[in-house]
């Protein structure tokens, strides 16, 4: 029993009976049982009292002048306050219809009189306890009521919580790609089924980002996210979403537009509003943004889709300095066509699909062969062969220049110790090699050298090695360092494109450079008269100044080769020479002897 529930002893029950004899005798009854009883002589009574007070039990007679016991029955029924308090019916009538009756209007049980002692005691006791555990019952369905509903409130907050963390960015608070791409989805579909109801998505990559996480750490890089995303949403309410995607990558989507204008305004605010500089700690923390655009339209029908053009086009943004991109088609088919070369080329060294050419280098005073620069080509199973313009990005953007590198290092000197064993290589004739950007920055560039002039068994004199300006810009200390290890083994340095980058004369005294690579775009321009020399004269005296000598390229008319003379350039290469030429074609020219 229930610690607030009363013993049965101590139950209040309402005697209702106009003879008072019965009354005596049922109050004497069950007082001394311990009950405390209540009288009533009439149903007015009766519904007085209860309302005083709820009994736990009424004995009701039926037969009453005012009221009938089956009268006040049904009102009692009918309050929810005394409808569950138990009825038992007191009467002298005994036949079928009332007890069906007394049942009928809510009574749980009927005594007969004249009354028996035990009978009316185990009634009474017996729906007591029922009243008593049916409330018990109640109660514990209440309260397990209040628990599964505290329990699902508590479910619901997880769940919300766990929404919140599925589809929101943790970092910035920002939805994230999830919830992005189900929004994209949504867009996509209200697009498909009304062609009028156009989004764009913008795809925006925080330039830079990089460099601040390497030098300022990891930290600062989370707390300038989370600048630039609260800037961002502040500056941009109007937006349907801004999500981050990921890194240093945010998207917006905008909905219900009708041209590409609103799109193209969205991204100059946004431009607009990371031209200030966050101040992160002690310092001024400059961001710029790149950002693709792509307008919906029918071709559509994945948002991996529309995310891969406004990406290219982002891309594009990038590479050509520009803040901003518009997809169109022709970008996607050089994703395309990028992503081909990539594959194919992966497998062009293993299908020996790469061929080295060598250009000749002139001595422009004696006019003989001094040494060969160094190009692959690509002669694609499918294709022929594909321009070094269109591979060589390719394989510097995903590092399968290393690879090839390291092939044409090893091709090259086999080649020159050919030349070499054969007699056809005197101790003038030198093979120029390219080192890429990406192949100077690796760590075991001097192991990979020394292991091919080991196996090849070459002397390193007769290699050089062009690098471009760029390459040794990027980290002058540990630029210094390789080519001073380049140098320890007697390997000369060409600089080359020189005039087309840094061009600042403080890294030429900085680095030991030994020769400069004038641009082919400088040597086209002369035509034999003063007013095209442009800078050739001042790049020729300034590398003999520091003790450099210099390479003409492009070198393709007789005009342009005396000019150079005069200019006292010391070497040249270019058509006006011979072109490109294949390992047979070059070793036909080193068997002639050939003289300029």
């Amino acid at each position: 029993m229930d610690q607030h529930t009363p013993p049965l002893e101590h139950s209040d029950i309402l005697i209702v009976d106009d003879q008072p004899t019965n009354l005596r005798l049922l109050s004497r009854l069950l007082s001394r049982k311990g009950f405390e009883v209540r009288q009533a002589i009439n149903g007015t009574m009766a519904l007085q009292a209860v309302q005083a007070k709820l009994p736990q039990l009424i004995m009701l007679d039926i037969m009453m002048p005012d009221l009938d016991g089956y009268e006040v029955c049904s009102r009692l029924k009918a309050d929810p306050k005394t409808a569950d308090v138990p009825i038992i019916f007191l009467s002298a009538l005994d036949d079928v219809f009332d007890k069906v009756k007394a049942f009928t209007v809510g009574a749980v049980d009927y005594i007969s009189k004249p009354f028996q002692s035990q009978e009316v005691l185990a009634r009474v006791q017996h729906h007591l306890a029922l009243q008593a555990m049916n409330q018990s019952i109640s109660k514990l369905n209440t309260e397990l009521e209040q628990q599964v509903k505290e329990r699902t409130q508590q479910l619901e907050e997880v769940h919300a919580k766990l929404t919140t963390l599925a589809f929101h960015d943790e970092l910035t608070g920002l939805p994230n790609r999830a919830l992005f791409i189900n929004s994209l989805n949504e867009a996509l579909k209200n697009n498909q089924a009304d062609s009028s109801d156009q989004f764009a998505l913008l795809y925006i990559d925080c330039d830079r980002f990089k460099v601040v996480n390497d030098s300022l750490g990891h930290s600062v890089g989370d707390r300038l996210l989370t600048a630039v995303a609260h800037r961002l949403s502040n500056a941009l309410p109007s937006v349907q979403i801004l999500a981050r995607l990921g890194g240093d990558e945010f998207a917006i989507l905008l909905t219900n537009i009708q041209e590409i204008k609103p799109a193209v305004e969205v991204a100059e605010k946004v431009i607009e509003t990371l031209l200030t500089p966050f101040k992160l700690e002690k310092y001024d923390v400059y961001v710029n943004a790149s950002i693709g655009i792509a307008l919906s339209n029918e071709s559509y029908t994945q948002p991996q889709h529309i995310l891969r053009d406004a990406d290219a086009a982002m891309y594009r943004a990038k590479k050509q300095g520009n803040r901003y991109q518009v997809f169109d088609p022709t970008m996607h088919q050089k994703a395309v066509q990028t992503f081909q070369i990539e594959t194919d080329l992966r497998k062009a060294i293993s299908l020996n699909e790469l061929r080295l050419n060598y250009q000749p280098i002139i001595d422009l005073k004696t006019g003989k062969l001094v040494g060969f620069e160094t190009l692959v080509r690509w002669f694609h199973t499918n294709r022929g062969l594909i321009s070094p313009i269109e591979f060589i990005p390719v394989a510097e953007e995903t590092g399968l220049i290393i690879p090839i590198g390291y092939w044409i290092l090893e091709q090259a000197c086999q080649q020159l110790k050919t030349w070499q064993e054969n007699g056809l290589a005197n101790e003038e004739l030198t093979v120029n090699i390219n080192l890429s950007a990406r192949q100077f920055s690796q760590i075991d560039l001097i192991d990979q050298i020394d292991q091919v002039l080991t196996k090849i068994d070459l002397d390193s004199r007769y290699i050089k090695f062009e690098i471009t300006e760029s390459a040794i810009m990027e980290n002058h200390q540990k630029a210094q360092n390789i080519l001073e290890q380049i140098r320890d083994r007697q390997i000369q340095i060409c600089l080359d494109d020189f005039g087309t980058g840094y061009s600042s004369l403080s890294y030429l005294d900085y680095f030991s450079i030994d020769t400069l690579k004038i641009d082919k775009s400088f040597t086209g321009r002369l035509d034999g008269t003063p007013a095209k020399l442009g800078l050739v004269p001042v790049i020729i005296n300034i590398a003999h100044h520091m003790g450099m000598n210099v390479v003409a390229e492009g070198v393709e008319t007789e005009k342009q080769l005396n000019q150079l003379q005069e200019l006292d350039c010391d070497f040249g290469q270019g058509y006006f020479f011979a072109k490109p030429l294949d390992v047979e074609n070059a070793t036909k020219l080193l068997e002639s002897s050939p003289q300029w």
